[in-house]
């Protein structure tokens, strides 16, 4: 199957090798991660072969599996299972993953959605493991650069229940959830990857 088959996303080829020297290192211990909102199916592709110690389940909601599918099925990498369905206000998998990982997907959902998210995450993240989110973030609610300005209100004009979410409020939110914010990685673009550690109960 020709790549002109598959969904493509030109910055998930631009921005897989920065955000594979964060995690590769982070998740070097970790046997099973959870992917969350794995998009075209680049970054899964990618990762699971970089890091074929680790099993990298990506899930999405329906629309994008097939997709998905398409990239994981040319890929034929045995650490890289069929995506799961995933809806962060519906059911999450009865399993324990020893690490998490999602790339832009708090700006595109409802602040009720990554509020669901982090409960998700919370609940099925096992104690010590890490949950890597990737994206441009606020800080004290303010942008912090131009182009997050503007891609803030290009999200809201096409979803008013979009836009960049603040540092300070998903700190919170995480620590409601078990998971200690332990740090923030600039990236480039204006991006960041947050860390988080759940900590025992």
């Amino acid at each position: 199957m020709s790549l002109d088959e598959k969904p493509y996303s030109p910055s998930s080829d631009e921005n897989k090798a920065p955000i594979l020297a964060v995690i590769q290192p982070l998740f070097s211990t970790a046997s099973r991660l959870l992917e969350i909102g794995g998009g075209t199916g680049q970054h899964a592709v990618s990762f699971a072969a970089a890091m074929p110690h680790l099993i990298w389940q990506t899930s999405d909601v329906p629309a994008h599996l097939p997709g998905i599918r398409r990239w994981i099925d040319d890929a034929a990498l045995p650490n890289l299972p069929p995506p799961l369905a995933l809806d962060v206000q519906g059911d999450w998998p009865d399993t324990r993953f020893d690490a998490v990982f999602s790339a832009n997907t708090a700006h595109i959902m409802s602040e009720t959605d990554v509020a669901a998210m982090f409960r998700g995450v919370g609940a099925l993240l096992s104690t010590g493991g890490h949950f890597a989110l990737y994206g441009p973030f606020n800080a004290q609610g303010r942008f912090t650069s131009d182009s997050n300005y503007r891609f803030d209100a290009w999200l809201k004009a096409r979803d008013a229940r979009m836009g960049l979410r603040d540092l300070d409020w998903l700190e919170a939110l995480g620590a409601s959830h078990g998971l200690r914010l332990i740090d923030n990685r600039a990236m480039p673009v204006n991006n960041q990857t947050l860390i988080w550690l759940r900590e025992g109960a």
